[in-house]
């Protein structure tokens, strides 16, 4: 990365299974692997973009959603930049569960700031549980950023990704002092871009 270059910590969050290992595979890899087995503590990944036009490094951790490996998290949170929370669009209960997620971000979160996004993932599948104007309703509420994605067929995972670095970039505290010094300019959101992508407080239509 050159001088200018940014590094961003981010976090995907959610219960066991519900894709967070297959989004970051596909988004870091550009691969899918059907049969992944469950993340144990928590698994890294290193991805460089351009956001705004300006190269930006992510650093994205992978956290295990399994009970037992719960207790691992916390320490992961700290310095986190943005984080994803994702739930299975299939699976009601992983949607009921992001509010005990929310719950340990608020506890164990450093940056106040925090950019948060909601991520409803395998929309590929048809036996749908949780329908998109849920998933909104919840983002409105909670003040999150909101995608839907199929790590299987990509639909959503890079735009979710480039919404949430754009927006972490608009954000004041959380960017690089490296950064400021070399006079980035913040460009307006690709969501305000392009109305028929969803980004943060989407009307219900």
């Amino acid at each position: 990365m050159d001088a200018a270059g940014l590094t961003l910590k981010l976090l995907l969050v959610g219960d066991s299974a519900v894709g967070k290992s297959s989004l970051l595979l596909r988004f870091t890899d550009g691969a899918f692997e059907p049969c992944l087995k469950p993340t144990v503590g928590v698994d890294f990944k290193v991805k460089k973009m351009m956001a705004d036009g300006h190269a930006v490094q992510l650093a994205i951790w992978d956290t295990a959603g399994q009970e037992r490996f719960r207790t691992l998290t916390p320490s992961y949170y700290r310095g986190a930049q943005g984080v994803v929370l994702v739930y299975d669009v299939t699976r009601k209960d992983t949607f009921a569960g992001l509010e005990s997620w929310l719950n340990e971000l608020e506890m164990y979160t450093t940056k106040s700031n925090t950019v948060k996004m909601l991520v409803g993932n395998k929309t590929d599948k048809p036996d749908r549980e949780v329908e998109r104007r849920e998933g909104l309703q919840f983002a409105r509420k909670h003040s999150l950023l909101f995608v839907e994605t199929s790590a299987k067929t990509q639909d959503g995972v890079q735009h979710a990704f480039d919404e949430l670095v754009i927006k972490i970039l608009q954000t004041p505290g959380l960017r690089d002092k490296s950064a400021e010094k070399q006079g980035v300019q913040l460009l307006e959101s690709s969501a305000q871009k392009d109305k028929s992508l969803c980004g943060a407080y989407c009307p219900l239509s």
